[in-house]
Formats: C-alpha cells, structure tokens, sequence
C-alpha cells in the first residue's frame, strides 16, 4: 500500500486530510529522513493498520532499515515516555518529579538515527500523545540542534495529519464491520 492508496481509503469528507498527505510528502522544508522517519515514527504511535502499512511502504523507499527501526523505537519510546512524563507534569505533588523514573531509556543515548532527526520524530510522536513536557523537552534539543521553527512545525503538520486519517480511518472501519 502506497501513500496514494491512504488517500484513495479516505472518504469524500476527509478530503482535505487527502491534499495534506500529499502536499506534506511532497514537502521540502524537511530532508527526506526527516520527513520520512517522521510519517513512519507517527504512523507507528496512532497504531492504525492501513496507515501503519501505507506509511511503512513509502518510508522504505527512502529510509535505510537502521533509520526504519529507528523511526519505530522512538514511537515505541515515546509510548512510554509521554503517558510518564504527562502524568508527572499533571501531578500536583511535586515529589513525583524528584524520584527517579527507573524506566529503561536506553535507545535515546543510541538510536540509530542522527540526533536530530530522531528528536524531530519523538517531537512528533509526542505531540499526538499529548504530552507537552516532551514537546518541549525535544524541542529545546533540537533547537540545539539548529533545527528551524520552520522544520519543527512541519514535524507537527505531519503528526496533526496523521492522526486525523489514523482516526477517520479507524472510525470508517467501525462502519464496515
């Protein structure tokens, strides 16, 4: 399944969903890893089958296996990371941010992407998650990075995105079954 075929799946009132998947792969504010890794690492964290199928297909095209994988554990990761992290931001007793979390985080020092792109994707992945301690945590890395406003926010277009045709499509099926 290709990126065409998502859009062929996604009925007349998502339309606008359809001309964004298009113009945000065609987009070039982002290298091709970025971008790509970004779709694969969002696709991943909504968990939709035929956008996970549809998103992976293309990713390969311009994705080495290490960046794929890569790409996964950050939505992986990010799973995990954000409901913590969000929860200890949401906490009104300050003490649960003063213990050590004691989860294993150890693709984050390694994980087979370049730093910044990988920090683009867990950017992405949690802001689908909503976790807004995250967000900012990567970003302040990013920008560190000399990764642009510009660029960081065509990571949340394509998060924005994705989880929109994840949740029609999601939503379509209960229609179908």
């Amino acid at each position: 399944m290709s990126i065409d075929a998502l859009r062929d799946a996604l009925p007349a009132y998502a339309k606008d969903l359809s001309l964004n998947l298009s113009s945000l792969a065609s987009e070039t504010v982002l290298s091709d890893p970025q971008k790509w890794g970004c779709f694969l690492a969002c696709a991943f964290a909504v968990g939709e089958p035929q956008t996970v199928r549809a998103l992976e297909a293309e990713a390969s095209a311009h994705l080495s296996s290490e960046a794929m994988t890569a790409a996964k554990s950050a939505a992986a990761i990010m799973g995990m990371n954000n409901i913590y992290y969000r929860a200890l931001h949401l906490m009104h007793n300050a003490e649960y941010k003063t213990l050590p979390a004691r989860l294993r985080m150890n693709i984050l020092a390694n994980p087979g992407a370049p730093k910044a792109e990988y920090e683009l994707w867990c950017t992405a992945v949690s802001a689908i998650n909503g976790c807004g301690a995250c967000i900012d945590a990567h970003e302040k890395t990013l920008r560190e990075h000399d990764v642009t406003s510009v660029q960081v926010q065509a990571s949340l277009r394509i998060a924005a995105v994705v989880n929109a045709v994840a949740h029609v499509l999601r939503a379509e099926a209960v229609l179908t079954a």
